[in-house]
């Protein structure tokens, strides 16, 4: 009885064969999954849209769309992007293999079937996918501003909050592109006698603000994990301070406006949400005797600059 109430993974099945879909149906029956078929990657298309696998067994030869025009089709739906999907074919040339894996596929298995085979890595890349959602899901709620690099020293991934961060700090929407190039001198230099690896290093572009790189850990052999934070010129802030009775954050905030940044730049540098920087704003205003955010930037270039 505790058996059936535990959740039962689901095997998407896409086969035009019915003997193939009969056999594998009993056989992953057994082994504890529920098991959904399509007898065409249209079907499959139209199943995804309902229920989301957590696993797709794909027949790469079929007629009208075959598995490989599926997979990718399959893999450009965000709600299935990240579900594996494992091959079957009788097509054993190594192109066919290559042409599966570049589609979306994370495995190629031959037919005929062997079912033990099958099982195990079933369980293996259900395992593998659980830990990457699981790693993703935690990234997301914490809102971290990670970033990798390979070890040619090219962008592996961003996040998102770390890709809004590096644009707004560097004025740039390629922002990403100046600071891989700053951090592939890191990558280029992390073997020679005497190089930190462990410390933080700040790198200054061309930019309002100074982008600060800390050096997490090699996650992979060809990835190496960085967080990314931002920060502003502090004796401007002080200066600021000293001229109008502002708050820390508050002078944080005028001093970007001074440089001509948004209420969204200002909030993805600060890490603040727009409604909290409208709020500081209010009180910058009050404070300097303005009425709006132009007349408050004249003020603080001014103070800053004696324009």
């Amino acid at each position: 009885m505790s058996d059936t109430a535990l959740p039962r993974d689901i095997v998407l099945l896409v086969d035009d064969s019915p003997e193939t879909l009969g056999f594998l149906t009993d056989a992953l029956e057994e082994a504890g999954f529920s098991v959904l078929i399509a007898t065409s990657g249209q079907m499959a298309l139209t199943i995804v849209e309902r229920i989301t696998p957590d696993m797709i067994l794909l027949d790469a030869v079929m007629p009208a769309m075959d598995g490989f025009e599926t997979c990718r089709r399959l893999k450009a739906n965000p709600a299935i992007s990240q579900v594996p999907v494992i091959f079957m074919t009788g097509l054993t040339e190594t192109e066919h293999v290559v042409t599966a894996l570049e589609a979306g596929g994370v495995d190629y298995l031959t037919k005929p079937i062997n079912i033990g085979e099958l099982r195990a890595r079933i369980r293996v890349h259900l395992s593998n996918a659980r830990s990457a959602q699981s790693a993703r899901v935690a990234l997301d709620a914490a809102g971290r501003h990670l970033l990798a690099i390979r070890s040619n020293g090219t962008l592996h991934w961003s996040t998102p909050q770390a890709t809004r961060l590096i644009n707004a700090a560097t004025g740039s929407d390629d922002g990403l592109d100046i600071a891989t190039r700053y951090l592939s001198g890191w990558i280029a230099g992390r073997d020679k006698p005497g190089f930190s690896r462990e410390t933080a290093f700040s790198v200054t572009p061309d930019s309002p603000a100074q982008l600060q790189f800390a050096f997490l850990g090699a996650v992979g052999p060809d990835e190496h994990l960085f967080r990314v934070s931002a920060s502003n010129n502090r004796s401007d802030d002080e200066i600021l301070r000293q001229h109008f009775p502002l708050t820390i954050r508050e002078s944080e905030v005028l001093l970007w406006i001074a440089k001509g940044k948004s209420n969204k730049d200002i909030g993805d540098i600060l890490g603040l949400s727009a409604r909290t920087v409208n709020k500081h704003l209010e009180q910058i205003y009050v404070k300097l005797g303005v009425e709006n955010r132009a007349s408050a930037a004249v003020k603080a270039a001014q103070v800053l600059h004696g324009v």
